[in-house]
């Protein structure tokens, strides 16, 4: 639910907003912070072709086409938009047919299928789920050995689960770099504001330790140059496709970067989390207006801050995760109060954006909560001159915020700090 928050930042640029949650076991999230609404094509009428409709999932592209088509003004992707993404076998396709670099990546249906592949070609191979939704990102897995031993355990491990066998996996092959990231928001004719340069944290501990989450924090920048090469390597030559796919919001390739080129590792061709979270702290800019003009297909000078930008993630344990074993009740985080310090400011919060949470009255005062069991409760962003300053203002933010149980990782872009900036500037890509 990426637009949840977004749903609360438009409010509070004083427009009139209708928040639906189409899953189920979510659909408390937001209570009594933004107007909601249990069906969102009731509100259709309500909304009219004169106000913006957003979709935040990888999954309703041919619904917003239609919508196109019909005269509404939808922001968010397009149908396929969504199989760039969610087809990675296609997506791999489109990149090399558009003259961008690629590394072999092949879908499987059956994980015995995936190990007797591995099993008679050797190396190092990334196993990823197909498709969005698939609640499947726990079979993530970047392997390590080189005869691709690891890799055979683990798909061999996934293949215990009978609802497992038969699934669509795939497998990528490894190549070494540094994995960054190069977004940017697309009209259905163009390109609109300034490229977005991101590096994600996707494993659950400091020090890339652990397995891998949907994400843990993201450093970002924004860059006007058109003529930056990892733009040109990647999503500049995909204009076209997006321009036959009638793509309109925000559309991010990651890849891995070394001295050989970029070579793309997936599409993100939707609002990405906690990357949207960060666009909210640099851009300067009324983001009704902005998102409007790219579902109209219109031009928008966007007014943007320069410097770096950090946003991690706070979360809690959810669902028996280690230290805890099965034997020990469960007991989820939902209901639970959060708290922030006095001495937070209306600007302090104005750099916390929200996930798995709730608003209620206790003692006749205003209580935010954990109202999902997910562990995504909220986000904390800060932009500086340096990523050191941004870190820092970060930090001292989360020092404020008090969950129960509340964990994080303390090292967002801190790699970057100490190698990855010194690699990024030899190779070009800075």
């Amino acid at each position: 639910m990426v637009a949840g928050d977004l749903a609360r930042l438009l409010s509070k640029e004083g427009h009139n907003v209708k928040l639906f949650i189409e899953d189920k076991g979510r659909k408390e999230n937001f209570e009594n912070i933004v107007g909601k609404t249990g069906n969102w094509k009731d509100a259709l009428d309500w909304a009219g072709k004169s106000g913006l409709i957003v979709f935040d999932s990888g999954s309703h592209g041919r619904t917003q086409d239609v919508l196109r088509k019909r005269g509404y003004s939808v922001v968010g992707g397009s149908n396929l938009g969504n199989k760039l993404e969610n087809d990675r076998e296609y997506g791999a396709k489109i990149f090399k047919d558009y003259g961008i670099k690629t590394v072999p990546l092949i879908n499987f249906n059956g994980l015995q299928k995936a190990i007797d592949f591995v099993k008679k070609n050797k190396g190092k191979w990334v196993v990823k789920q197909n498709g969005v939704g698939t609640g499947l990102k726990n079979l993530n897995y970047v392997g390590i050995l080189g005869d691709g031993q690891d890799v055979i355990d683990v798909l061999e491990n996934y293949k215990e689960k009978k609802e497992y066998r038969d699934i669509i996996i795939t497998l990528q092959k490894k190549i070494d770099g540094i994995e960054i990231a190069a977004g940017r928001y697309f009209n259905g004719k163009d390109w609109v504001g300034p490229l977005e340069i991101n590096i994600e944290h996707k494993k659950l501990f400091p020090g890339d330790l652990g397995p891998t989450t949907s994400e843990m924090g993201t450093l970002t920048w924004y860059d006007d140059n058109e003529n930056n090469k990892l733009f040109q390597e990647t999503l500049a030559k995909l204009k076209p496709f997006l321009q036959e796919a009638n793509f309109r919001g925000d559309m991010d390739i990651d890849c891995i970067v070394n001295s050989e080129g970029a070579f793309p590792l997936e599409a993100t061709a939707r609002f990405g989390s906690p990357s949207i979270h960060l666009q909210v702290e640099i851009h300067k800019s009324p983001w009704a207006e902005f998102l409007k003009a790219v579902a109209d297909g219109k031009n928008y000078d966007l007014k943007w801050k320069n410097g770096f930008g950090i946003v991690i993630v706070i979360t809690v344990p959810t669902s028996n995760p280690f230290p805890f074993t099965k034997a020990e009740r469960y007991v989820s985080p939902k209901g639970i109060n959060i708290y922030f310090d006095k001495s937070m400011s209306d600007d302090d919060f104005k750099h916390i954006h929200f996930e798995d949470v709730s608003k209620r009255k206790v003692n006749n005062k205003d209580q935010y909560y954990i109202s999902d069991d997910r562990g995504y409760v909220l986000y904390v962003t800060a932009i500086g001159k340096t990523v050191s300053e941004a870190r820092e203002k970060a930090s001292k933010l989360i020092e404020k915020i008090h969950i129960p149980k509340m964990f994080y990782r303390n090292d967002i872009g801190l790699k970057f700090i100490n190698q990855d900036q010194k690699l990024l500037k030899k190779w070009g890509y800075l």
